[in-house]
């Protein structure tokens, strides 16, 4: 007896450390506080400096892009955002992309660019150094693009996406759980 239950209790062990390194990596989940990270700002208000829009924003309600890639499926995206933003500027709504990169310098010229060719006047682009994003968040490693809403400091929208899930309907749907942050 004392044989089977060394290794079964072994086994438990095993799976129940398993099942907490993976609730540890799992995302952040709606309901959940956000952290505060810091960014550098390439195209916002506070462009060339590094700061945390988590912060300057509080309980505004917000939207934030997370990305590894920036291409035209990611600028419909960010075109849709912004319009969203200005409609709402009543509201007090905010939003900002965060480019997760381990060359942020590399990547100035695109988002301006991208930000000018887009049109973009409410929504800054920034860089975070590091493609995994802020520790804090989660980001998934399978996922391109992540969009996540907040508003009072809790996660309300969580949306991980390959770029090809990138269509306009896609697109509709999810700038449409913006009123889950807007009410």
């Amino acid at each position: 007896m004392k044989r089977l239950l060394a290794p079964t209790i072994g086994l438990l062990l095993a799976v129940s450390a398993a099942i907490a390194a993976d609730q540890n990596t799992a995302s952040l989940q709606v309901g959940d506080d956000v952290g505060a990270f810091y960014v550098t700002d390439v195209t916002g208000p506070a462009a060339g400096t590094e700061l945390c829009y988590r912060c300057r924003y509080g309980d505004r309600p917000v939207v934030t892009i997370f990305t590894r890639t920036v291409d035209e499926k990611l600028a419909s995206l960010l075109k849709e955002v912004d319009s969203i933003v200005g409609k709402n500027s009543g509201k007090d709504m905010a939003a900002f992309l965060v480019v997760m990169t381990d060359d942020q310098a590399g990547q100035e010229a695109a988002l301006k660019k991208l930000a000018t060719d887009a049109g973009l006047k409410n929504v800054p682009l920034t860089t975070f150094e590091d493609v995994n994003g802020p520790r804090n968040y989660k980001i998934s490693k399978d996922a391109e693009v992540t969009v996540m809403m907040w508003v009072n400091g809790k996660l309300q929208v969580n949306e991980t996406l390959k770029q090809a899930d990138l269509t306009a309907e896609k697109i509709a749907s999810v700038t449409a759980q913006t009123s889950k942050i807007l009410n």
